[in-house]
């Protein structure tokens, strides 16, 4: 899921698509494998996080890759596995950004025989003896990134080593907004396949395999590798479950409540997505859950609108509205009651499915995910996701959430912030 818009993001959904090289690096030598890190003091990296749910519909972080180390920003994607940046190698089409376009040297290149060329083509036949591993991943929202697999150094702080990680040098992107100056680099996928920088980090032993995020609903956050931020008491924690062959985040299918009861419908395989801006339903809950709203709307003074540009479904107020705070009284709190863990809830109140438009409009957040292909999945996203420490512990196979002020920076732990 996850990926990367020009612009504003919405949806996210990734898959990689392998088609014969359309275009070649200038270079064609062999990248060693990555070596085992020494062992190290600190076992967390920590980089601030940027960005909103709106306007600008993205958090991303600064790392600095390369060597020498130039700074990238990179969109937070929990729901791919491949990290990849914008590459002058040289580029066929890219767009503007906020930093020149990686360049990368000869000894970049991985063979179609490094491991992790094998792990991004999932097993598809390839040539042993290619120079270069091509790749295109595509997006839910008609963005795409064709490339080539380089291997380079990531800074990770002060005290931390600068392990050689394996990530996309994209050349060639189909943008969804062409013409609009891009917000980020690139992607950093943080899925749970061997390829993506979370992986990594832990084969070759700089951090633990969990990864933690806190999105504030004011802005700005954090996100840590490693275990020394994961909060010692009141998590909720649901076992990591599989959907299919995907390396998604996953708690499991969950029923969803309305304030006190329930919305009725069957029981939806549910993914954790910072890839995505906002929150996706299937047909059924998305119907009943819209219904819900509807129905408790019809009784107060909100007028709905359908002249508001920002999201679909929208109501007005005698006067605009300047925060959800002025709003959030006729709203109820939304919760999905996942089904692999007793008692185990995600409680969804209005500041995590509402937003405030420029026009003063209360919109909602959560949208209808079979007009963007995702079937009966529901994706929980961003706005969803804000002021709550979430962490994914591929360790113990298990998602764990509490509610935080993520606008605060942790006490522990290695900084990176540049």
């Amino acid at each position: 899921m996850g990926g990367w818009k020009a612009a504003r993001r919405g949806l996210l959904f990734a898959s990689l698509v392998f088609t014969a090289v359309i275009a070649s690096v200038s270079a064609a030598v062999t990248t060693p494998s990555p070596k085992k890190a020494k062992a190290l003091d600190a076992s967390s990296a920590v980089f601030p996080i940027h960005g909103d749910v709106y306007p600008r519909g993205l958090y991303y972080v600064e790392m600095n890759i390369g060597n020498p180390p130039k700074p990238y920003f990179l969109d937070v994607d929990t729901g791919s596995d491949l990290t990849w940046i914008q590459c002058d190698a040289p580029c066929v089409r890219c767009s503007k950004g906020p930093h020149p376009w990686y360049r990368p040297k000869r000894t970049n290149l991985v063979p179609c025989r490094n491991p992790f060329c094998a792990a991004l083509h999932s097993g598809t036949a390839q040539d042993q003896n290619c120079g270069q591993c091509d790749y295109e991943i595509e997006y839910a929202d008609s963005g795409s990134s064709l490339g080539v697999l380089v291997a380079d150094a990531f800074s990770l702080g002060r005290t931390l080593a600068r392990p050689i990680l394996a990530f996309g040098c994209g050349y060639n992107q189909q943008l969804t907004s062409p013409n609009t100056p891009a917000l980020t680099d690139g992607v950093l996928g943080l899925g749970t396949g061997k390829v993506s920088v979370l992986s990594q980090l832990s084969d070759q032993g700089v951090t633990k395999n969990v990864v933690g995020h806190c999105l504030s609903a004011k802005g700005g956050g954090y996100l840590f590798f490693g275990d020394d931020l994961v909060p010692s008491s009141r998590m909720t924690w649901a076992p990591m479950s599989r959907i299919g062959s995907r390396n998604y985040y996953s708690p499991g299918p969950a029923n969803l409540q309305w304030g006190t009861r329930s919305l009725g419908v069957k029981q939806k395989e549910v993914v954790f997505d910072t890839g995505s801006t906002y929150t996706y339903f299937g047909f059924q809950p998305y119907q009943a859950f819209l219904s819900a709203v509807k129905s408790d709307l019809s009784k107060t003074p909100l007028k709905e609108v359908s002249d508001d540009p920002s999201l679909s479904v929208c109501w007005r107020g005698q006067k605009p509205f300047k925060s959800v705070n002025d709003v959030k009284q006729y709203f109820k709190t939304l919760a999905l009651s996942f089904v692999n863990a007793k008692r185990t809830l995600l409680e969804v109140p209005p500041e995590n499915y509402l937003i405030i438009t420029q026009h003063g409009n209360a919109c909602l957040g959560i949208l209808d995910g079979t007009e963007v292909g995702l079937g009966n999945l529901n994706v929980i996203g961003d706005i969803s996701l804000q002021d709550l420490t979430v962490v994914y512990d591929n360790e113990r196979q298990q998602i764990g959430w509490v509610r935080a002020a993520c606008d605060r920076p942790p006490k522990s732990g290695t900084s990176s912030s540049p």
